[in-house]
C-alpha cells in the first residue's frame, strides 16, 4: 500500500474489499429508495414553509416589476417535486434527474433570496444580509440521506456558484458604495463587505467537504457492516439456530476450550444401504438423495427440540438440551426418534411409488453428562458435544442393523424420558440374550412398529 493509499484510508476509512453480495446490494438499494422518499417529503415541507413565509410577509413590489418571482419559482418547484416523487415511486431515478433535483433546490433558494431587493425596493446588497442563506446548509445536508458524496458536493458547488452570482449582481448594481471594509458600515448601509462574503463561502465549502468525507466514511462502514452481516447470516446456516444465536449474542470472542457441562441427549441417524445405492448413482444423483433424506429427517428432529450438531455424509448427529438447556431433553429425543422413523417410512413409500429403490434409516439415542463447547484452533473453530453419551449413540446406531431393529435407546434413557413427561407405551425392552451381543450395554429398548400394541 502506497503512502497515498494509506492517507486515503485514514481520511475516508478502509476501502471495501471485493464485490458486494447481491443481498447486500439489494439492501443498499432499498435504503437509497427510502432516502429519496425522505428527500421528497423534505422538499414538500420546504415548499409549504417558503409558501407560507412568503404569504405572510408584507409585499411592496412597485408597478414596474413585471412579475413576482417567488410564487412562480415555488409553483414550478412544486410541479418538479411532484414529478420527482412519481419517478422515485416507480423505481430508481436516473443520475441526471437526481443532479437536476439538487440544482433546482438551490436555484429556488437563490431566486427567493434575490427577490428580496425587489420586494423591499432596496439595493440588491440587502439580500446579502438575509439569514435565508442558512437554508442552504439544510439543502446540502439533505443529500447525506442518500449516502452518496457526489450529490453533497454538487449541492455545495451549486450553492457556491449561486451565491457568487448573487454577490456579483449586488456589486454591479449597488452604486458608488458597493464595497466597504467596515463591518459597522456593512451592517448599517447597503455596502458590501467582501470579507463577510468570503466567510460565507468558506463556511459553505467547509461544511460541504466535511459532510462529503463523513458520508464516504459512513458509506464504507455501512458497506462493510452489510457485507459482514450477510456473511454472518450465511455462516449461521452452518450451525444449529440455537448455536448461531448464542454466538451472535456473546460479548467476547469464542476461543478453543470454551465449554460447559450439561445433561443432554444425543441422537445418531444413518441412512441404510447408502454405500450400495450410491455406487449405482451419478454424483449429482447421490447429492440429491442425501438432500432429500435430510429434508425429511431434519424437520422431524427440529420439530421436537433437537439441534443438528453436524452432518456426517449420510449420517446426522443431533443433540437435545446441549445447545440450549432443557428439562425434557430425554423425552424430546425419544419423541424425535419416533418422528424420524415415521418420516423415514413415509419417504420410503414415496420412493417406491416413484419406482425408486426403497431406503431406510437407523437411529439411536443416548443420554448423559456431556461437554458442550468449542474445539479447534483460533482460525478454525467448531461447536460440538463430547462425552460418553455421544459415543454410545454412535455405537448403538451401528448395532441397529445387527439386532434387526430400526432404532435403539437404553432403558435408563427410556426411564428418564418417562420421568420428564413422555407418554408411556410404544417401546419394548430387548431380550437379555440379544443385548448380550452389544458389549458394555446391560439394557436396551426399541420403539414398537407403527400400529403395534
Amino acid at each position: 500500500m502506497t503512502r497515498l493509499d494509506r492517507l486515503a484510508a485514514f481520511v475516508f476509512g478502509p476501502p471495501v474489499a471485493g464485490v458486494l453480495p447481491h443481498a447486500a446490494v439489494a439492501a443498499l438499494e432499498r435504503d437509497r429508495r427510502s432516502s429519496e422518499l425522505l428527500v421528497c417529503l423534505a422538499q414538500f415541507g420546504a415548499i409549504a414553509f417558503f409558501g407560507s413565509f412568503y404569504a405572510i410577509t408584507p409585499k411592496a413590489f412597485p408597478e414596474t416589476v413585471p412579475f413576482e418571482p417567488v410564487p412562480m419559482a415555488l409553483a414550478l418547484y412544486f410541479l418538479f417535486t411532484t414529478v420527482r416523487l412519481a419517478v422515485v415511486l416507480r423505481g430508481r431515478p436516473p443520475g441526471w434527474f437526481l443532479g437536476l433535483s439538487v440544482v433546482i433546490d438551490i436555484a429556488v433558494l437563490m431566486v427567493t433570496i434575490w427577490s428580496f431587493h425587489l420586494q423591499y425596493q432596496a439595493p440588491p446588497s440587502i439580500y446579502l444580509k438575509a439569514p435565508t442563506l442558512l437554508y442552504a446548509f439544510i439543502l446540502i445536508a439533505l443529500r447525506v440521506l442518500r449516502a452518496e458524496p457526489a450529490w453533497i458536493l454538487l449541492a455545495g458547488a451549486a450553492t457556491l456558484a449561486g451565491w457568487s452570482i448573487l454577490v456579483a449582481y449586488a456589486l454591479r448594481n449597488s452604486g458608488d458604495m458597493a464595497v466597504t471594509h467596515s463591518f459597522k458600515e456593512y451592517a448599517t448601509t447597503g455596502a458590501v463587505l467582501l470579507g463577510a462574503e468570503v466567510d460565507k463561502a468558506l463556511s459553505l465549502a467547509a461544511v460541504t467537504l466535511i459532510l462529503a468525507v463523513a458520508t464516504v466514511r459512513s458509506r464504507r462502514l455501512l458497506m462493510r457492516a452489510v457485507t459482514e452481516t450477510h456473511a454472518a447470516t450465511e455462516l449461521s446456516r452452518f450451525f444449529a439456530p440455537e448455536v448461531a444465536s448464542g454466538i451472535r449474542m456473546m460479548r467476547d470472542n469464542l476461543k478453543p476450550g470454551d465449554a460447559l457441562l450439561r445433561d443432554a441427549a444425543v441422537m445418531m441417524v444413518d441412512l441404510r444401504g447408502f454405500t450400495r445405492l450410491s455406487a449405482r448413482l451419478e454424483p449429482q444423483q447421490t447429492l440429491a438423495l442425501i438432500a432429500e433424506y435430510q429434508s425429511r429427517i431434519v424437520p422431524a428432529i427440529r420439530a421436537n427440540g433437537g439441534s443438528i450438531d453436524k452432518y456426517l455424509g449420510d449420517g446426522i448427529l443431533a443433540t437435545f438440551g446441549a445447545a440450549r438447556e432443557s428439562a425434557t431433553f430425554a423425552a424430546d429425543a425419544l419423541r424425535a426418534q419416533t418422528a424420524v422413523l415415521q418420516a423415514a417410512a413415509a419417504w420410503a413409500s414415496d420412493r417406491e411409488a416413484r419406482g425408486e429403490a426403497s431406503v431406510g434409516v437407523g437411529c439411536a439415542v443416548a443420554t448423559g453428562p456431556m461437554l458442550c463447547g468449542v474445539i479447534g484452533v483460533e482460525d478454525r473453530l467448531e461447536w460440538t458435544v463430547i462425552g460418553e453419551a455421544a459415543n454410545l449413540a454412535v455405537k448403538l446406531e451401528k448395532h441397529c442393523k445387527g439386532l434387526g431393529v430400526a432404532a435403539l435407546t437404553t432403558q435408563a434413557t427410556l426411564d428418564l424420558a418417562r420421568q420428564q413427561g413422555m407418554a408411556d407405551g410404544g417401546w419394548r425392552a430387548l431380550p437379555a440374550q440379544v443385548v448380550d451381543g452389544v458389549p458394555g450395554i446391560n439394557d436396551l429398548a426399541t420403539p414398537l412398529p407403527a400400529g403395534a400394541g
